[in-house]
């Protein structure tokens, strides 16, 4: 069964005044003709690998899997962004439902308790380790790759070379170099797809393998995902109708995004959807150089726990959001609640019914409260937690990114904004040729010491 899109509580009704009426849809169905253009001309240019990725290949990858799986127990990925988020989020949505026994874990930050904590909780002799970066230059991934590196040839001396797999680009980059020095299994980052595309390419899908997830499944769902969202009508295609309903709130100050998952499988995924929506569609620039500092900023809620905490500001506070649910409809564990106190009114209408129940009417109430509150809220439902079902949701919303982009007139490729920060990294670290930089960074210093706004 196919994960399916409510979108009732985004038009316009009683209720939702402010919501995106039919009318202003067919108003402006002329952009999703422009964005169908635009898609093709890029994908012909073998920009938008992503779209191809559901017919991918990856036989190299259940072989390799095949061959070392008795050997380890766990994996350590070592990326951060597009290279570590996909990674935990399917992870974390399948290890409780396929009951996966192999563990993943990501080394995504410079955070010297984060590399301990890691380090600690691993059998260093049956830990793979799953260097990712398609340039070789990321300075946090390459940081620990290093840190990694040394230890494991203190410690694993005789083992190391087969303890470690690359994943970078096919053809050049320092990593590529290594490769061929030192013959470390090496698999691919495309060309056409971006970083934060790539969780349906080796990036994710190794680590996936690994851990025991059927990775053919994934891209048969991203497949038929696919092939829904090839559908030019809009009313029924998820992802143009969606990507339309964002853009139109956008119009209307709706500058905001919440995801709220109704299941901690699924929180992982709200991450992964905040870096795809917001390093996407984040621009001051539209394509034609124009200033027009665009975007929706993202934000992440787990359902019934923030009920306790974000839900009074959503309800309450400014309406500037959008609300998406993630829910799930069958789980495969459940409990029954027990009927311990039957004599007690304040907890005895919990007896006797599953805990799903209880979280299921706690997604639909708050949807109430909200809808009644006039605030815009939609719902994307998964049948259950499978692989096709996970598949089918990351090509919805890699497509729905693409085309939110092209409807905001700006490139959701790139992240101008991104590179900005990586190379005052590279200035404040001392890296070669960064040196005009490093000076600027120092008179910045200087004039902010200055200032003396500091107390």
């Amino acid at each position: 069964m196919s994960i399916k899109f409510d979108y009732a509580n985004l038009l316009k009704n009683k209720k939702i005044q402010c919501g995106v009426s039919i009318a202003e849809i067919e108003n402006n169905r002329h952009l999703c003709d422009q964005a169908r253009i635009r898609f093709e001309k890029e994908y012909a240019m073998n920009i938008l690998g992503f779209h191809d990725l559901p017919d991918y290949n990856v036989e190299h990858i259940v072989s390799y899997i095949e061959s070392i799986e008795k050997d380890y127990d766990d994996m350590v990925v070592l990326g951060i962004g597009g290279s570590a988020l996909g990674n935990k989020a399917i992870y974390n949505s399948l290890k409780t439902v396929k009951k996966l026994n192999k563990r993943l874990f990501v080394m995504d930050n410079v955070d010297p308790l984060l590399i301990e904590d890691i380090m600690s909780q691993v059998d260093l002799q049956r830990t793979l380790f799953n260097v990712i970066t398609k340039s070789g230059t990321t300075a946090e991934t390459m940081s620990t790759f290093l840190i990694v590196l040394d230890i494991l040839k203190k410690k694993c001396p005789d083992t190391y070379k087969k303890q470690i797999i690359v994943t970078t680009d096919k053809e050049k980059g320092f990593l590529r170099q290594l490769i061929k020095e030192d013959g470390y299994m090496d698999f691919i980052v495309p060309d056409s797809v971006g970083g934060r595309f790539s969780v349906l390419t080796d990036v994710g899908l190794v680590s996936s393998a690994f851990i025991g997830v059927d990775i053919k499944a994934l891209l048969k769902g991203a497949a038929n995902m696919r092939k829904r969202c090839s559908n030019k009508d809009i009313w029924q295609n998820p992802a143009y109708l969606n990507a339309m309903l964002h853009y139109l709130y956008m119009q209307k100050g709706k500058n905001m995004s919440v995801m709220m998952p109704y299941t901690n499988a699924l929180y992982d995924f709200a991450d992964w959807y905040r870096q795809l929506w917001a390093e996407s569609l984040g621009k001051r620039y539209n394509i034609d150089g124009a200033l027009v500092e665009v975007g929706q900023t993202p934000i992440k809620a787990l359902g019934t726990t923030d009920q306790h905490s974000q839900i009074q500001l959503y309800a309450e506070g400014p309406n500037d959001k959008v609300i998406s649910f993630l829910t799930v409809e069958k789980f495969d564990y459940d409990y029954k609640i027990a009927n311990i106190f039957p004599n007690n009114d304040e907890v005895n209408y919990l007896a006797d019914k599953n805990i799903s129940e209880l979280l299921l009417a706690e997604r639909l109430a708050t949807e109430i409260a909200l809808t009644n509150a006039g605030r815009p809220n939609c719902n994307i439902i998964f049948p259950e937690l499978n692989e096709y079902n996970i598949g089918e949701f990351i090509y919805l919303y890699e497509l729905q990114t693409v085309i939110a982009g092209y409807f905001l007139d700006i490139n959701p490729l790139d992240q101008p904004g991104v590179e900005a920060g990586k190379i005052a990294t590279y200035a404040l670290m001392g890296k070669k040729g960064f040196a005009e930089q490093a000076k600027e960074i120092h008179e910045y210093n200087q004039e902010k010491t200055r200032n003396g706004r500091i107390i």
